[in-house]
């Protein structure tokens, strides 16, 4: 079934639908819908179903007909808070972010500009963590406790920082379609923060490398004369064919270990997914960005897997992680922190299969 069916495909001569992918929740709704459309002469639709229960997709459409009904209200506010935490952390200035916005919203505006705009933000907050990286070193180095908590805190500061950046992001583009902010500083913030994500990467800071000093002192030109360079004198050499394909591979246990990821990943998501994407979602995105966290490395370090398991640290980093990978991994994201079941079982994976918790003792 192809997934244009799930992401706005309108055709009112849509009469029947062949599903051969499971559908539950909204994706059975927004699928199967397809067919609503009215056209002349259409008075007859149907769904040949190979895969889901009727009583599955009856249930799906239940909370949709007629009136769905909300379990609690979404408080627009949270928006102005977090708009007043990211500015009071003063990482930039309102005159910074007027000068990004002027760029996005000029025609015919050049990529260099949009980045010069953006580089001393970006300038500066990678310089602290970097500051911030290496006092944490020093600290260890020193064994003082004091510099070196202080030294963590401003690391977890600026990770925060760059969190709550992509929760306000989320948190506009989905609340400011229904509830007029009455400013235009929340939409300036959210240019801001969305073009500012993109450059920030923590960890990942080199200094340049100045080669001007470099001398050349050992280079040598030698003639060694000319050859005749004759060709169709001798037999030609003939090449030689593919016999094999993919010659390179896992072992056998890396290759069980993933095989199980994907297994217990199509058991776990509902949609068109392909097992690729799956496993890079569990092994790759959600993984490494658990292994960045000091606080999971120190728990894993000091306390047993049964132990690790039951941290609310990691329960809070999942969901983190989760929020984070939204607008990459939109269906499996929005899954999980749409269902408790599927973060507990994502969270079996990555303890299981996916060797989380070696990973961060290692």
């Amino acid at each position: 079934m192809a997934n244009k069916f799930q992401t706005g495909f309108d055709q009112p001569l849509l009469c029947a639908m062949y599903v051969d992918k499971r559908l539950a929740g909204i994706q059975a709704v927004q699928t199967l819908s397809r067919l609503n459309r009215c056209s002349p002469g259409k008075d007859t639709t149907y769904v040949l179903d190979f895969v889901n229960d009727t009583s599955e997709i009856l249930e799906a459409f239940r909370t949709y007909y007629e009136t769905a009904e909300l379990a609690d209200v979404t408080d627009p506010n949270i928006v102005f808070n977090l708009r007043a935490k990211l500015d009071a952390a003063g990482h930039y200035d309102d005159f910074e972010v007027d000068r990004v916005v002027a760029v996005e919203l000029k025609p015919g505006a050049k990529q260099s500009e949009l980045a010069a705009a953006l580089e001393p933000v970006v300038d500066r907050l990678h310089r602290r963590y970097k500051a911030a990286h290496e006092a944490l070193k020093g600290a260890r180095e020193s064994k003082n406790a004091t510099a070196e908590e202080a030294a963590k805190n401003e690391l977890d500061a600026l990770l925060l920082f760059r969190s709550d950046m992509g929760t306000y992001v989320r948190l506009y583009t989905y609340l400011s379609q229904i509830f007029d902010y009455g400013t235009t500083d929340i939409e300036k913030r959210a240019i801001f923060f969305k073009h500012l994500l993109r450059l920030i990467d923590f960890g990942r800071e080199r200094d340049g490398i100045d080669l001007s000093r470099v001398i050349l002192t050992h280079h040598t030109l030698r003639n060694e004369g000319k050859r005749a360079m004759v060709l169709g004198s001798e037999e030609k050499p003939k090449l030689e064919p593919l016999t094999e394909a993919g010659g390179g591979g896992l072992h056998e246990k890396q290759k069980a270990l993933l095989a199980e990821i994907i297994q217990r990943m199509n058991d776990l998501f509902e949609g068109d997914l392909t097992d690729g994407d799956q496993l890079v979602y569990a092994n790759s995105v959600i993984k490494g960005k658990l292994l960045e966290s000091d606080t999971l490395r120190k728990q894993a370090a000091n306390n047993s897997k049964e132990q690790f398991a039951n941290s609310p640290d990691l329960t809070t980093a999942l969901m983190n992680a989760i929020m984070d990978a939204l607008e990459a991994h939109t269906t499996m994201s929005t899954q999980a922190l749409e269902s408790v079941k599927v973060r507990e079982g994502l969270k079996a994976i990555l303890l299981g299969p996916a060797g989380l918790y070696e990973a961060l003792r290692q």
